[in-house]
């Protein structure tokens, strides 16, 4: 017997919610105002939208392939498919937050504002994958609420930090690079690990081993940015 739809839209969003609660409470000292924080995730929906129909565009033209069947097609696909264009299109709804925001003022607000898009993101990508799972709902809902949406939030954390390095002074090459290149690989590291697990006979075990640990060492990077940020804006408040 299939779920009532509103249990299945709960679960699926409310691994998004948790992690911006998360997020929110690490920016409780100078909180942003609500009404931004919902237009963030708002913009994230809508790269949702702009990074498909970039894929699917290009798909249809037969610039990137529409399907994989090996380790090396795996990766391509994840990269071109996935990770290039869902980035691309979260850092361009994130300039468009930013570029006119008079409540960007500080180091944390960069990870926060690039959370709010990046799941918005993944909320709207976890309600298709979840109504189109069928009865196999409830496990796709705990697989993606462990490592999908984390994911996002991640992604979104490294775009983030270095947003807030480049727009607070430190602008060089290498950080103007990384604010998308670090999301960009971090995303296809993980979906190349995710989807050559699917093509693999026998070693799928080596595969979902090494997506996990991949996972930990994600969380551990990212927790480090946030912390980092942290203490940037408390010195920069001692200061001032």
């Amino acid at each position: 017997m299939e779920a009532p739809h509103i249990i299945i839209l709960a679960a699926a969003l409310l691994p998004a919610i948790l992690l911006m609660a998360f997020m929110l409470w690490r920016d409780k000292q100078q909180p942003e105002p609500i009404p931004w924080l919902l237009r963030g995730f708002f913009y994230g929906v809508l790269s949702a939208f702009i990074a498909s129909s970039a894929a699917t565009l290009l798909m249809a033209l037969r610039i990137i392939p529409s399907e994989y069947s090996n380790a090396l097609g795996a990766t391509f696909y994840a990269f071109t498919v996935a990770a290039i264009p869902e980035e691309a299109a979260k850092l361009l709804m994130l300039w468009l937050l930013l570029r006119r925001n008079p409540y960007f003022d500080e180091h944390l607000d960069g990870i926060v504002y690039a959370v709010c898009v990046g799941l918005g993101f993944a909320a709207i990508e976890n309600i298709m994958y979840l109504f189109e799972a069928g009865s196999d709902w409830a496990g796709v809902a705990i697989a993606r609420g462990l490592l999908s949406v984390p994911g996002h939030f991640f992604f979104a954390v490294l775009m983030g930090y270095y947003y807030s390095l480049v727009h607070f002074g430190h602008a060089n090459k290498r950080n103007q690079f990384l604010v998308l290149g670090a999301p960009i690989l971090a995303h296809g590291i993980y979906d190349s690990i995710a989807m050559t697990q699917e093509v693999t006979e026998g070693i799928e075990v080596i595969f979902t081993i090494s997506l996990l640990l991949f996972c930990n060492e994600l969380r551990r990077l990212g927790t480090r940015h946030i912390r980092e940020m942290v203490d940037a804006d408390r010195q920069y408040t001692h200061k001032v």
